[in-house]
Order: C-alpha cells, then structure tokens, then sequence
C-alpha cells in the first residue's frame, strides 16, 4: 500500500467519530414475549434457560437389546451369551418392564432404558440383528462398559441451566435447542419500526419508462431490504419529489409512527436539498472523511432516530453499512455490531482518496478455500459513489484506511463481509 500524510479537514468528522455519535443517541427498544416458532431473526433480551432436564430421561441410544451389564459383560463371538427376550420398547413407549437376570428387552433409540437395565448392546453387536421378541438375543460382543449406550438424564443440560444469554439472534439451530429443553415462549427485544423516504424528483419507478432527466428509483428497494435483513420491520417505503411541503409531510407521518427515519438524497450542497431545507434546525449535517458517502445527517427527533444518507446508491449502501445499520442491532441489544472482517490479499491495485476512509465493493475469489483473494466489483476498479450497477457482484467492502492513497496487487487489505 502507499502511504500518504494523513489530512483529514478539519470541519471533516471521521467515519468512527459520527458512528460514535449515532451509538450515543442509541438506547436499546422494549422487549416483549413471542413464541419460540415467532421468533426467526429475533434478538434475545433476557437468557433462556432450560425449563427441563435435556434428556428428560434415561434413553437408549441405539437400536438393540436394554440388558444388565452383568449378564453380558464376557460375551464373545466365539462364547455368546443367549438373553430371554421379554417385551418391546419403542420410543414414546410409557411402559416399565422389570428385568431380572438373563432377560434383555429390544428397545429402539430414544426409549425409556428399564430401571434394571445398565447398557444397551446394539443389534449390529448380535448373531441375528433385530428379530421377533420371541426369538432370544444372542450377543457375540460385551458393551464396553457399564452405562454404554445410554443416555442418562440430564447429562446434556439440567432444568434451569443456561441455554443462550441476553443478546443471541435467535435462528433455527437456538429455536431446535429451546424446543429440546422444553421452552416455548421467550423474552426478545422488539424489531425497530423504520420508515424508509427516497427524494428527488428525478426519480421514476423502476419498471415504468423514463422521460428526459429521469432515473430508476433504487434506494427504496436497497434501504428496505439491508434493513429487514438487519433484523428491523419496515413500516412504509416512500419517495418524494424535492419539494419541501412533500417532504416534510411524509416526515411528520413517519416520525409518528417510526423508531427510526432512514432518507436518501437531498443533504448535500445544492440548490434543491429537500432533507437539508427542512431538516437543517433539527438534526445535524456533516462531512464525513469516507469515500462514498461524504454527506451525512443524523440526528434524534423527540424518541426517532434520523439518518439523512447521500443520494447514490453505492453511497447509500456504504452509510448504511457504517452507520444505520449498527444503529439498527444497537436497538436490538445486539453485539458485535459490525460485520464479520478478514485481511485477504487483493488481486489489482487502485487508487485511494487520502485523508478519507475508503469503501471498494469486491468480489471474492473463494476457489482456493486457503487463500481467498479480492478484486474490485466495478470493471474499472474504482470506487465512485455514482457507481452502482456493479454493486450485483459485490459480496464485500474492502475497507482502506484514511492514510493510504493506493492499493497495488498483493498488498492486504481488510474486507467486510457481506454474507
């Protein structure tokens, strides 16, 4: 990498000093209970703890023959051991049949082990395998020891031990584990309520066709999916034109019903910056020393959080991931808050703007799982805000710090991953 003298202006807020001016505004949402088939994508606010002992039970885990170790303890292939067969426990069976010496009960996995039992041998370790309960076993190899193949109560976890603390988003392999141990409703934070607005008039839905000037709108759909993917519920998806009675209509509305207001466009230094002109006495404008997304605005409307994001959507996509939605797990009582990050080597070099912390999105090369590498998305390998078409083959950022003015092949760079 090529280092240059690190200059960042002085009216220029850094990338991790207006991240810890969103965090302080940020206090964790309410919780409430759901239930555990609710709760996919949930953030957990209080631990889970298990409400009965994992197994509940004694069970066997094998299909074969509950026996007394006793009874089979010198068996051999060469010197069996023939048990009388008395009954048959499949699991769900209720039944607890008694065993005396010589008896043996076929059991099935995850059946009650009979009190007298204390090892299960599985059918692979008899003469004939599985039979009829009028045939004897005959075992031609002792378990290994007293208690083999038995899962005792309890051995995995006992009522009331911990599952999963405070703070664990909950997906499919928590929800198996509380169901296991007999939970059904937990405690989770609530989903942040966000009201999404794109400005500018120069935006056209992106299916219609388009006049002269006009552009597809894209930051709606950007915005709403990174934060229903972020774990929030989008309550409304607006875009407005650049006039300010719109705007500020459609604000009102959201700040109502919203935890947080994410807009896009109008907070730059033109002539018709819609967010600024009526957001300018209530939330703050800044410059960030980030490459995209420059222009910023945030700010705390009565209990709403305010982000005012640039207008391009690489831009847009590159402040979320900073800023919004950090903001976003915060309120869900959610650590860590970044991206998981790896120092992969890039494959081309670039140019870096100095005194600015750049964000490249890249494509992965993952074909040696030892050695991923990185190269641009964008067929130039640049970075410029205005460049959002390639952001489809994006599955990362390389993120180059403020003092380093270029990137050249080899060099390790860090990359925030995206999935």
């Amino acid at each position: 990498m090529r280092i240059a003298p690190l200059a960042v202006t002085p009216a220029m807020r850094t990338a991790d000093e207006h991240l810890a001016t969103v965090l302080a505004a940020t206090a964790s949402l309410s919780d409430e209970s759901v239930r555990v088939e609710d709760a996919l994508g949930r953030t957990l606010a209080a631990p889970v703890r298990a409400r009965v002992d994992a197994p509940l039970f004694d069970n066997s885990a094998m299909d074969g023959y509950a026996v007394r170790y006793p009874d089979v303890a010198a068996a051999t292939a060469e010197h069996p051991i023939a048990l009388r067969v008395i009954t048959d426990l499949p699991a769900g069976s209720t039944a607890e049949p008694e065993l005396g010496p010589g008896d043996a009960v076929r059991i099935m996995t995850g059946a009650p082990v009979p009190r007298m039992a204390t090892a299960v041998v599985p059918f692979e370790h008899t003469r004939d395998g599985l039979q009829g309960i009028d045939a004897p076993a005959v075992v031609t190899r002792a378990p290994a020891r007293e208690g083999a193949h038995i899962r005792r109560r309890g051995e995995e976890m006992r009522a009331d031990a911990e599952v999963s603390p405070a703070g664990t988003v909950v997906g499919p392999l928590q929800m198996t584990a509380f169901a296991v141990v007999g939970v059904d409703r937990i405690i989770v934070r609530r989903r942040p309520r966000v009201a999404v607005i794109s400005t500018g008039s120069e935006l056209a839905p992106a299916g219609g066709t388009f006049a002269h000037g006009q552009i597809p709108e894209s930051n709606s759909v950007l915005l709403s999916s990174l934060c229903t993917q972020a774990g929030a519920e989008v309550i409304s998806i607006e875009t407005v034109t650049d006039e300010d009675a719109a705007f500020e209509a459609l604000l009102e509305r959201a700040l109502d019903r919203a935890d947080v207001v994410v807009t896009s466009g109008g907070v730059s230094a033109g002539a018709h910056e819609v967010v600024k002109n009526v957001l300018r006495d209530r939330i703050e404008f800044v410059a960030v020393g980030m490459q995209p997304g420059r222009p910023q605005a945030f700010g705390r409307i009565d209990d709403t959080l305010v982000f005012g994001l640039p207008g391009n959507p690489a831009s847009v996509a590159v402040s979320f991931e900073a800023f919004v939605r950090p903001a976003l797990l915060a309120l869900q009582g959610r650590e860590p808050r970044h991206r998981p990050t790896l120092r992969l080597a890039a494959t081309t070099g670039w140019r870096s703007p100095a005194g600015r912390r750049q964000y490249v999105p890249v494509t992965l090369d993952r074909s040696d799982p030892a050695a991923w590498s990185v190269r641009p998305a964008a067929a130039d390998g640049s970075s410029g805000s205005h460049l959002a078409a390639g952001l489809a083959r994006a599955d990362a950022y390389a993120v180059v710090p403020e003092g380093v003015s270029a990137v050249t092949a080899g060099d390790l760079v860090d990359v925030m991953l995206l999935s």
